[in-house]
């Protein structure tokens, strides 16, 4: 496709909302503004009145499961998923099975993905023990993440010696993002018979900025569950400190009493918290760097066994939650224009990603802002079929998604082939 014109839809952005038209070339916005059909005579003309256009939405926190675990999701499953749910581009976490550790994990993880995937995305490397000099070396990485916890899968750095030498020696201008829930109190409070209280993520988010501070190095806290942890990146922030955060959908519209009705599907890492947890994550979202969704698929069959794994499918209701909040009052839409798009690619340095502006990717996320439905399992895409929002009313909707230029993915039809997914290239930021 030559040049064309998205005309008349309403643009989202952190700082404003407009309806203007965007001139698109090839994979890059061109202009912004208004009457652009007639500054380009030859250009094609498409509809948009009455659709609301976000940039494409990007998750820095999901789990695909490949290698080692395609039956309940691969790159191409969760791919459609992410452009089903408004998402354009996906940074996925390296515990998978062999966790992505070196070179050689990393190069056949890559491999299956620009085989599979149909969005853009990135790949973490995973800290281990004994791997912070690789680790450091491995560029084509998204970021770093170092489990200071257990969860899914086999990674865990709990040693002060391992973190504070993958701190000091991944470049410092990029990500380490932490899972941080203290490992000595979840394996203390499960003896008692207790989950994962709140004190676990506490003691490990003081933890992770002291280590972050002491070596002057950029933090990402992933899936903050409690106010008490914002107010701590809070008080990190006054001191200068470079602390963001991401919290996840389920740890903001769902709660412990949901897990009571849930069951296992409820089962996540960190816990759903209290009500009264929610409502503080709420009070204090102006702390909120970005939401991702931690998508986390398991099969049913392994939710209902003796021992359920953690975790829940996210991808595909982020927006409809959140574009009901902001229906609520709760938020607004440049909230969510900056949540998920603009602040990601900012603290990931994700080149011509996260806005609607000339030199950027035409990565442009359509949504019908006034449309009523219910969530139903049986429309998901994630290939583990279930969501524990099912049943659950919503407003808004995906209707149509680009990805650099091209008609992804309209009306709950998947355009893009398998492997038309690029790595996201990243700046020094």
């Amino acid at each position: 496709m030559g040049q064309w014109v998205l005309q008349g839809g309403v643009i989202v952005a952190p700082e404003r909302v407009e309806q203007a038209d965007i001139l698109i070339e090839g994979e890059m916005i061109m202009a912004v503004g208004h009457n652009l059909a007639a500054a380009a005579p030859d250009a094609q003309v498409i509809d948009a009145v009455g659709k609301t256009i976000f940039p494409g939405l990007i998750d820095v926190h999901l789990h695909l499961r490949e290698p080692g675990g395609e039956h309940k999701e691969d790159f191409h499953s969760g791919t459609c998923a992410a452009l089903a749910g408004g998402v354009t581009t996906v940074l996925a976490m390296p515990n998978t099975n062999p966790p992505i550790t070196d070179r050689a994990t990393l190069d056949l993880a890559l491999e299956r993905a620009s085989q599979k995937a149909v969005c853009d995305f990135g790949l973490y490397i995973g800290g281990t023990p004994d791997n912070a000099a690789v680790a450091a070396t491995l560029s084509e990485a998204a970021a770093l993440k170092l489990y200071i916890g257990s969860s899914t899968g086999s990674l865990l750095v709990d040693q002060f010696p391992a973190q504070i030498a993958h701190m000091e020696q991944y470049p410092r201008n990029r990500i380490v993002a932490v899972h941080a829930e203290d490992e000595a109190a979840v394996q203390y409070y499960a003896a008692r018979g207790l989950r994962r209280p709140p004190i676990c993520a506490a003691l490990a988010t003081a933890h992770v900025i002291a280590l972050a501070e002491q070596v002057g190095r950029r933090l990402h806290i992933c899936h903050v569950s409690t106010g008490y942890e914002l107010a701590q990146i809070k008080a990190a922030h006054e001191r200068g400190l470079d602390v963001t955060c991401e919290v996840a959908p389920h740890h903001l519209f769902l709660s412990a009493v949901d897990e009571e009705r849930l069951g296992a599907l409820g089962c996540v890492n960190p816990p759903l918290r209290s009500i009264q947890d929610v409502e503080s994550l709420w009070a204090q979202a102006d702390v909120i760097d970005m939401i991702a969704t931690d998508h986390a698929p398991h099969t049913l069959d392994e939710k209902a066994s003796a021992n359920p794994p953690a975790g829940m499918p996210g991808l595909e209701t982020m927006l409809p939650l959140l574009l009901t909040a902001a229906h609520e009052s709760k938020i607004s839409l440049m909230d969510i224009a900056r949540w998920t798009a603009a602040r990601p690619a900012e603290v990931f340095g994700l080149e011509r990603k996260g806005k609607i502006a000339p030199g950027f990717h035409a990565d442009l996320t359509l949504v019908e802002q006034d449309f009523e439905w219910v969530i139903q399992n049986d429309v998901m895409r994630t290939r583990c079929r279930w969501t524990p929002f099912a049943g659950r009313a919503v407003r808004g909707r995906v209707s149509v998604v680009y990805l650099r230029g091209v008609k992804v993915f309209s009306e709950g039809e998947i355009f893009a082939p398998a492997g038309y997914g690029k790595r996201a290239r990243q700046i020094t930021v």
